[in-house]
């Protein structure tokens, strides 16, 4: 689209109507056929479309200028996409492989730091995928903690270099506690290089695009894991590997396996997943509800890692996915919700231990072997 057509949509007001027409639509996937019936889950899809537009309009509009990235925080207590991990912070900024940028910081004490370039974004008929990732393993810091990271599609001898390439529109950044009260995470600062030092004023043209990439956003990442969640129902209360290639087209961390599944529970009945961890840097399962949002973690226990969970003699681990507590370990909340997804990962394994599940009755479950 032209510049002079966007500045005629922005004039007689055709981009604004076209993008809330847009996110109307993107109700279609709250009440398509494979989803839930119910009002209290169709009320969380609604909010979940709530959450998407906002951040949405900051990804496109309000911080979507990749000559002046700004790291933000995408996925938080209140923005949740795709299986979001409680255990991450969250960062993201607008980049582009047409320019090179630094990253500097400071590595404090945060258990896993990890950063990705990435093309292409949900709901865009771009390509889709990851360019570039460096993990804090990787990476030359300084005895202080400080470090650099240069971004470029060139490569940068002897530096702590992530890989762009021409069609990079995005950095994400995991920073991964395994104690939240007790580390602190990395500080970092992004910067392009060789910018000017103040934006130029917004134009029509950039208000017009990035309404409709808001849009296509929403509903795109509505109708994506909504696939996914469908997908999971058919095989309910079980937890199989998930295929990596998936994985990695929805900006996944190339250092995780994930295994996804979908509960369904009454009220009186209890989900147990037995677990033999392989060593890894990192592992943890977390509840979520149809529309892959994890529940909200703030007031209940939702998720365990390897740093909470309690294992037994021989390392092999038990959890417990239930409305009550029946008074063992590992007990994960289901907060109200008779059914969703769920998801396991392991960071860093070399090996890939299938978890086993099956259901019991809440009262048994104490007493099972």
């Amino acid at each position: 689209m032209s510049d002079p057509d966007s500045a005629q949509r922005i004039l007689d007001g055709t981009a604004w109507a076209d993008f809330c027409d847009a996110l109307k639509r993107a109700g279609d996937v709250v009440l398509r056929p494979g989803s839930p019936m119910d009002a209290f889950d169709r009320a969380e899809g609604f909010r979940y479309l709530s959450r998407l537009s906002r951040v949405a309009l900051e990804s496109y509009i309000e911080f979507a200028d990749p000559l002046f990235p700004v790291l933000r925080r995408p996925a938080h207590e209140t923005v949740k996409i795709g299986a979001d991990n409680p255990d991450n912070y969250y960062q993201s900024a607008a980049i582009s492989g047409e320019h090179e940028y630094r990253i500097s910081g400071r590595r404090n004490t945060v258990h896993y730091l990890g950063l990705g370039t990435y093309a292409g974004s949900y709901g865009s008929k771009a390509r889709r995928g990851q360019t570039g990732y460096l993990d804090a393993r990787e990476m030359k810091i300084e005895p202080d903690g400080s470090f650099e990271i240069l971004l470029s599609c060139n490569e940068q001898p002897g530096r702590n270099w992530l890989r762009m390439e021409p069609d990079t529109s995005s950095l994400i950044v995991r920073q991964t506690f395994q104690d939240r009260a007790n580390e602190r995470i990395a500080d970092l600062q992004i910067e392009r290089l060789g910018g000017a030092r103040t934006p130029a004023p917004v134009t029509p043209a950039f208000i017009d695009r990035g309404l409709q990439a808001a849009a296509a956003y929403v509903a795109g990442t509505a109708s994506i894991f909504a696939d996914w969640a469908e997908g999971f129902a058919k095989h309910k209360n079980e937890l199989p590997l998930f295929d990596p290639a998936i994985a990695a087209a929805a900006h996944g961390d190339p250092n995780i396996v994930y295994y996804h599944g979908y509960f369904e529970l009454a009220d009186d009945e209890a989900l147990v997943i037995d677990l033999r961890p392989p060593v890894c840097e990192y592992w943890n399962f977390q509840l979520n509800n149809h529309w892959m949002e994890s529940l909200d973690y703030r007031y209940h226990t939702i998720a365990l890692n390897h740093f909470g969970a309690r294992a037994r003699p021989d390392g092999a681990v038990r959890l417990v996915v239930a409305a009550r507590d029946p008074g063992v370990p590992n007990w994960l909340d289901t907060a109200g919700h008779r059914r969703g997804t769920m998801c396991l990962r392991w960071v860093g394994a070399k090996e890939h231990p299938a978890p086993r599940t099956r259901v019991a009755k809440l009262v048994d479950v104490a007493a099972l072997g």
